[in-house]
């Protein structure tokens, strides 16, 4: 196993200790500014897996799979962390402390053609940020021989996106009948 195979494992678990520590923390031990300082650690994961890399390739690397890995990884990250974070957060707070119950994705409808289509408009910024990674690291390395596994990064990321967007045309399409939201 590669050292970035490590690290990003490493920021992804993390991600989930620094994530389920801070909401623990904030619910269950009524720890609100540790709950607080442990959450605001949790996009930290992303900047270190980002040094990770670009040390990586700056010490002469030539980039390999998890490479590309790492920039969808932080893709995904970003745009997607802090829906998580705020889901499990209502997760929590209702478990624990009271709060209103989570809001569940539509069964159907408009509501689930728009829910859709909001989903699919992160994976676009997931992509757009992953592509912009990638170009980067390539332009940064400007060796296309050390680059090469990053190149083939872009065309994977564009099909995983062109699969993704089966779901909002599908559901755009056969709507299905709408449901009463919980």
């Amino acid at each position: 196993m590669s050292m970035l195979i490590a690290v990003i494992v490493a920021c992804e678990i993390l991600f989930w200790i620094l994530l389920l520590a801070g909401l623990l923390s904030r619910y269950v031990l009524r720890r609100r500014r540790l709950g607080g300082m442990l959450l605001v650690l949790v996009p930290v994961t992303d900047l270190v897996l980002l040094a990770a890399t670009v040390l990586d390739l700056a010490r002469g690397a030539t980039a390999e799979w998890t490479h590309g890995l790492a920039a969808a990884y932080l893709g995904f990250s970003v745009a997607f962390g802090h829906g998580i974070i705020t889901r499990m957060d209502a997760r929590f707070a209702h478990r624990f402390a009271g709060g209103p119950a989570p809001v569940t994705v539509p069964k159907g409808g408009p509501p689930r053609v728009r829910h859709e289509w909001r989903q699919f408009g992160l994976t676009v910024v997931a992509w757009a940020i992953a592509c912009v990674l990638l170009l980067a690291a390539i332009a940064i390395v400007g060796d296309h021989d050390r680059t090469a596994a990053l190149q083939g990064w872009l065309s994977t990321l564009t099909l995983v996106l062109g699969i993704c967007a089966i779901w909002p045309v599908s559901y755009t399409l056969w709507p299905g009948k709408a449901s009463t939201p919980r």
